[in-house]
């Protein structure tokens, strides 16, 4: 019997997929977004930065409804990609 948990992180897992197939490998993107925060910011920033800056962003929001699915996806998602930036 597969639990809820692993459900949920099934259905993340489905939602990088998909955002591969549209996007690309996030690597070269999150790469990019490093590059341009590292001018706003006067201050180098890493890919893997970024993706921890993007966490941050989405528990903010699950602080004010953590019932928000789409963010708690979310933040699963950029988990695993934070291992993908970082390896």
């Amino acid at each position: 019997m597969t639990s809820s948990a692993e459900m949920f992180l099934k259905h993340a897992a489905n939602v990088v997929a998909e955002r591969r197939a549209q996007y690309g490998d996030a690597g070269p993107a999150m790469s990019a977004i490093a590059e341009r925060w590292s001018v706003t910011l006067g201050r180098k920033v890493t890919p893997a930065q970024v993706v921890l800056c993007l966490i941050d962003l989405k528990l903010v929001r699950l602080v004010r409804d953590p019932a928000h699915e789409d963010s708690a996806i979310d933040v699963c998602g950029y988990a695993a990609l934070l291992h993908e930036v970082a390896s």
